[in-house]
């Protein structure tokens, strides 16, 4: 819903301000990394705003290193060391993640903070209709048995506990994305006040916790060069512990979005046609792999995602307005703050 520049679309010459120590880094590989060797040739991945990525070749293997962008930075921001935890946690486990080799607290060695990965071969769908056509049905089912995956994962078991806050997730996030919005408007939006006490007004009383993405979504995934196999799930910049049914139900909106808004909208498309389930089977799917009878409150679940977003986009209007987002891409991006909240509130409606 919310477009924004990918960190693995390509992998091309380290852009100016953003090169590495190769001689620190090397060493630093070979006593940290298992079976590194060879000379290092680094290279940049494009994009990488938050979080500038990098593709490392040495002996005929390819790595990944993530890091946090130079300078003065957010107490909470760019954490990569989060990213680094839950990978290395889920290597445990069958959700399918990047092999993790180290995380690199020590700012001497390339300037910030740093982990690295396998460097994981494989395609990565920008959107549905990317996606082979007879592959299609498929696919989506691969992506459907990952996040069950993740969500059954025990995450005491694993070492991630104290990964975020147990339960109350729906306060914690109505009251986070509230509170960024009223700061980016100069005026109260009718629609996300009316949904936002809706919300608050009708949390479920089923408080789960599990490990969720936050961002679970096709573009997020490598899926095998030719089978239709999620082989590593990527970007989790967002992932916490919350509630399972609001991450999954994120990954449900373009079935309840218009196909004309922000061009990955399900609704006023034959899906039969594109080989693309139809919602309710993919629900159905999901709960067989959780072990649940059915989702009750689902059209509360949508109308908080669509908060979530609005407030996510409000805060980027924000910034639009106080001069510090003035790019095209931006523009048009705040420009969906109010429709956003909108679709939240007919969600809303039909609960």
């Amino acid at each position: 819903m919310v477009d924004r520049q990918k960190e693995f679309t390509g992998a091309g010459p380290v852009r100016d301000g953003f090169e590495l120590d190769e001689k620190v880094l090397t060493a630093y590989m070979e006593e940290n990394v298992e079976g590194f060797s060879g000379s290092l040739e680094v290279r940049q991945f494009k994009g990488g705003q938050s979080n500038p990525t990098y593709q490392l070749s040495a002996g005929g293997k390819k790595y990944v290193l993530r890091r946090k962008p130079s300078g003065k930075l957010l107490k909470s921001a760019h954490a990569v060391d989060r990213e680094y935890r839950v990978i290395t946690a889920l290597n445990k486990t069958d959700v399918p993640v990047a092999k993790s080799y180290a995380l690199c607290t020590d700012e001497s060695v390339i300037g910030s903070w740093f982990y690295i990965m396998d460097c994981v071969e494989g395609r990565i769908f920008w959107t549905t209709e990317n996606t082979p056509i007879e592959q299609r049905l498929e696919i989506f089912d691969a992506m459907n048995d990952s996040q069950a995956k993740l969500h059954m994962v025990d995450h005491e078991a694993v070492g991630l506990a104290d990964f975020g806050k147990q339960g109350s997730y729906f306060e914690r996030q109505i009251s986070r994305w509230s509170k960024q919005y009223r700061a980016s408007v100069d005026e109260p939006y009718p629609a996300m006040e009316e949904l936002i006490q809706f919300l608050l007004d009708n949390i479920p009383e089923n408080d789960q916790t599990t490990i969720v993405h936050g961002d679970y979504r096709i573009d997020n995934m490598i899926f095998h060069p030719t089978e239709p196999r999620v082989l590593a799930i990527l970007d989790w910049e967002l992932s916490t512990l919350g509630h399972p049914l609001a991450d999954f139900s994120y990954s449900c909106m373009a079935w309840h979005t218009p196909s004309d808004v922000g061009g990955t909208g399900y609704v006023g498309l034959d899906l039969e046609k594109m080989h693309i389930p139809a919602m309710q089977d993919y629900v159905d799917a999901y709960c067989k792999r959780t072990g649940r009878s059915g989702i009750d409150n689902w059209h509360y679940y949508m109308a908080f995602n669509f908060f979530r977003l609005s407030g996510i986009v409000f805060g980027i209007a924000g910034r639009v307005r106080d001069g510090t987002a003035a790019s095209a891409q931006a523009v048009a991006t705040a420009a969906m703050a109010g429709p956003l909240a909108e679709m939240g509130m007919a969600e809303a409606r039909q609960a």
